[in-house]
């Protein structure tokens, strides 16, 4: 007994159609009717709004069918160093990656793949990269975070590009982006500005074995990243180790004394240590400082005894060296006054002024003379 089918195709449609299992065309949008006996007929819908065709066997369709799917299909097959850029009308909308074959439906939108040959350039130009981080949360975005490395060099600061562990360029300030497929891609950011290092809490013995504690503070700058980056697995700790031993190569020639008379010889030492070694990778040392040298608890009771009895002594030579000046002073004043008699009366009325300012009432007896007499004795009278 025949049945009729019948088949409706949307306008957004396209179906395949199969007969005892062979494939006998496509089927653009209307109704179709088909006498179908059991498992004659077969139909299989397809959205083309979707754009691609997603079908186990559209590889082999297109190529055995190729005059039946010519005006509907749009097959592209990339090679393993193909990256595809696919457009529709004129819009990029996503990425396919090398080795893809993608069959996409001819419609009212315009298809096109756009091939980009990455055997050797991997580097993505400006333009591009401009589109491809377009509409946030696109299918676009979600594939070049997949398929591209993407890096930022801020200002003063430079990037070593490293593929497949192996040095590349130096990039300058701004925006950058590479191809991930079939390399190994990445930009170690350098900071080109003066740059600060702290050595802190190192104990070193000094030359008399005084054990100290000493802190340090230096500035450097990278002269050569590409020196630094390829000389240099870590520059920053090879500077700290350089920096600790040169301060324990310092400290350890020197007495405790010498360290505390003269910390600025100290940072020569060190500064001139530095430069040399570090110089050859491309680094500069613009200046070296010992902040802190931190003595021991009984060490400073020590040294502050010796310092009370150096500042002890040092006063007690002044107090001597004044007592001297005024014996020296008056001696000369006695001489002066022996033989001038003027002079010496000038003296007892000095004196007799000093004396009244502590007394409230004088009695005066036989005048002024008595006066001086009485109160005022002069050397001869005492002798």
């Amino acid at each position: 007994m025949y049945f009729v089918k019948q088949i409706d195709v949307a306008d957004n449609e396209r179906a395949f159609l199969f007969k005892k299992n062979r494939f006998a065309g496509v089927l653009e949008p209307g109704r179709y009717r088909f006498i179908d006996l059991p498992g004659n007929v077969k139909i299989e819908r397809f959205d083309i709004t979707r754009h691609e065709l997603e079908h186990s066997l559209s590889k082999f369709l297109v190529s055995t069918f190729a005059d039946q799917t010519r005006d509907y299909l749009e097959a592209y097959q990339l090679s393993d160093y193909e990256v595809g850029l696919l457009y529709h009308d004129g819009q990029l909308i996503d990425i396919v990656a090398p080795g893809s074959f993608k069959v996409y439906w001819k419609g009212p939108e315009k298809i096109a793949l756009k091939r980009i040959d990455i055997t050797e350039e991997f580097r993505i130009s400006k333009a591009l990269l401009t589109l491809l981080g377009r509409g946030h949360g696109t299918q676009l975005v979600r594939s070049a975070a997949q398929t591209i490395y993407y890096t930022e060099v801020e200002d003063n600061h430079v990037g070593t590009l490293l593929v497949n562990g192996k040095f590349e360029a130096l990039l300058q300030p701004g925006s950058y982006g590479f191809w991930k497929y079939h390399r190994n891609v990445v930009v170690k950011h350098i900071d080109l500005r003066l740059q600060n290092i702290e050595v802190s809490g190192q104990e070193i013995l000094t030359k008399d074995r005084v054990s100290l504690r000493l802190n340090l503070s230096a500035a450097y700058r990278v002269d050569d990243p590409q020196l630094a980056q390829n000389k240099l697995a870590d520059f920053n700790d090879y500077l700290y180790r350089e920096f600790q031993l040169q301060l324990r190569e310092a400290v350890g020639t020197k007495t405790l004394d010498q360290l505390l008379n003269d910390k600025d010889t100290l940072n020569l030492v060190i500064t001139g240590g530095i430069r040399q070694r570090v110089g050859e990778y491309g680094i500069s040392v613009k200046s070296v400082g010992v902040r802190d040298i931190i003595l021991p608890g009984d060490m400073k009771t020590i040294l502050n005894q010796v310092v009370e009895a150096e500042k002890a002594a040092e006063a007690n030579l002044i107090k001597r060296r004044e007592e001297t000046a005024a014996t020296r002073s008056l001696h000369n004043t006695a001489k002066m006054m022996e033989g001038n008699p003027t002079l010496m009366r000038l003296k007892e009325l000095e004196v007799l002024e000093k004396v009244t300012e502590r007394i409230g009432n004088i009695n005066v007896y036989s005048g002024l003379e008595g006066v001086m007499k009485d109160l005022v004795k002069s050397p001869s009278v005492l002798k």
